[in-house]
């Protein structure tokens, strides 16, 4: 049954009724409503994890895992998780574990080209709203067809980095040297073809490391192939079904959609796991320009994140071309139901007195850091209340009556803004401009309206700021 069909009264009767709050709950009733929306873990009731209970264990577990798969690559700390998705699409439910990005390397690579690569996937990271965006793996390509080198490649690799790897030959015996080297940090294997699955899933058994399915453009082959390493002892697995170049995007998508869809609208067994893109694809093409590539690239890779890509393996390595993936995976990755919002408080920016500006925002991520930004911008000594809004922006808590003038008045009291100026002057946004008389009679604060966009707050403060106006 899917999810999003379940009710906590289903799952409630199959829990031990014991109310013991070890879950962290007050009752079983509140845990199985946590269960229901994906906010706790079965592992997190104790009752249900003792022997006695395995067989209802195993009953909540059908209700309860995702169709499909969750595959982890890599070990402890270092680990990602690729799949363990509940729904087709965001509005429905949530994602979980966001697209993985790989860069590629080949084991005929300088060693500068080789080490530059490197630390690029180590070392990029942007700020965005408040959370780091960053790569995820490495995937090395035996292009020279030889154990020998391919083993020196990787463990290279391993000795400059801590992400998870994905190892890439057809090769059994290539892979296998491949293995030898970093078989010890369980790197995802690609791939098991309908040429070499046996030799590829006996490596993966003996290593105990997940590994990819690859049937590009067939999928009746790759469910064929999923059934087959399953059937014969392999659980982790992950289905690659071809990248087309960009000019046969649209095969692409309906292969990627076909996939998803059937695994989670139909419960089709032997597809319910993590999909890996290649958009290196683009690559190929000789006779292009590079930029070209990269943009050819760009496209496929921002089109299969939308479209149920796991797992994606690119070369392109400008900045120009990643920021975009990242950016583009962090707002479809975040959970719909929960906006991204910041902690409520009072915020110091640079080194203000008591007669410096008082400025109030609410505590939706990207309103806060666009506020603070342009605050930190224009170099402006302040200080900034933070109203709990439960991640609304200004507009749409004003019209949803979560900014209001006692929310407000609650905020400044509790962070004990009255001991921070000696003035009584709060600036509040433009687009929270009809509550400037609610705000100054609940307070007793004079009020005055900010601009309608923060970049103007520079302005603002030179032309019309007074820490006592009349």
């Amino acid at each position: 049954m899917p999810a999003k069909e379940l009710s906590p009264i289903e799952i409630y009767q199959l829990l031990p009724g014991t109310n013991c709050k070890e879950c962290g709950e007050t009752n079983c009733m509140a845990f199985a409503a946590k269960l229901v929306n994906r906010e706790a873990t079965l592992t997190e009731c104790t009752p249900i994890l003792t022997p006695d209970n395995q067989k209802t264990y195993e009953k909540l577990w059908a209700l309860l895992k995702p169709p499909i798969r969750t595959v982890q690559i890599g070990t402890a700390e270092n680990s990602l998780k690729l799949g363990g998705e509940y729904v087709l699409y965001r509005h429905e439910f949530t994602y979980f574990n966001p697209t993985a990005i790989a860069i590629d390397l080949s084991d005929e690579m300088t060693d500068e080209e080789f080490e530059v690569r490197i630390n690029i996937a180590n070392e990029f990271s942007y700020e965005y709203i408040g959370m780091t965006l960053t790569l995820d793996m490495l995937a090395v390509r035996s292009t020279s067809g030889e154990p020998a080198k391919f083993e020196t490649a990787v463990k290279r690799v391993a000795e400059l980095t801590e992400k998870p790897i994905i190892l890439c030959t057809t090769d059994p015996q290539v892979m296998e040297q491949g293995l030898a080297a970093v078989g010890h940090r369980r790197p995802l294997i690609y791939a098991a073809t309908e040429g070499n699955w046996k030799e590829m899933a006996d490596l993966a058994l003996m290593y105990d490391c997940p590994i990819t399915v690859s049937a590009p453009n067939d999928l009746d082959l790759l469910k064929s192939l999923a059934r087959t390493l399953t059937e014969y002892g392999v659980q982790d697995i992950v289905m690659d079904p071809g990248t087309m170049p960009v000019e046969d995007i649209r095969q692409t998508i309906e292969n990627f959609t076909i996939l998803r869809l059937n695994a989670i609208n139909e419960e089709e067994e032997y597809l319910g796991f993590p999909l890996l893109g290649v958009p290196m694809v683009a690559w190929a093409d000789k006779s292009k320009d590079p930029i070209i590539k990269e943009w050819n690239e760009s496209i496929l890779a921002n089109t299969l994140i939308v479209r149920f890509a796991d797992a994606l393996i690119i070369h392109g390595i400008n900045g120009w071309s990643l920021l975009p993936l990242v950016i583009l995976r962090q707002n479809i990755y975040t959970d719909p139901r929960k906006p991204v919002s910041v902690e409520p408080g009072l915020n110091v920016f640079g080194e203000p007195d008591e007669n410096s500006p008082v400025f109030l925002t609410t505590n939706f991520a990207l309103t806060y850091y666009t506020v603070a930004s342009d605050i930190e911008s224009a170099k402006v000594d302040c200080y900034l209340i933070v109203v709990d809004t439960e991640g609304l922006s200004v507009e749409s808590a004003v019209a949803g009556r979560h900014l209001t003038a006692d929310v407000v008045a609650e905020t400044m009291n509790e962070f004990n803004v009255n001991e921070k100026v000696h003035h009584r002057h709060l600036v509040i946004p433009g687009r929270a401009a009809r509550l400037s008389g609610e705000i100054r009679e609940t307070t007793g604060w004079n009020i005055s309206v900010g601009p309608m966009d923060s970049s103007e707050i520079a302005r603002f403060v030179e032309e019309k700021w007074t820490p006592n106006p009349e």
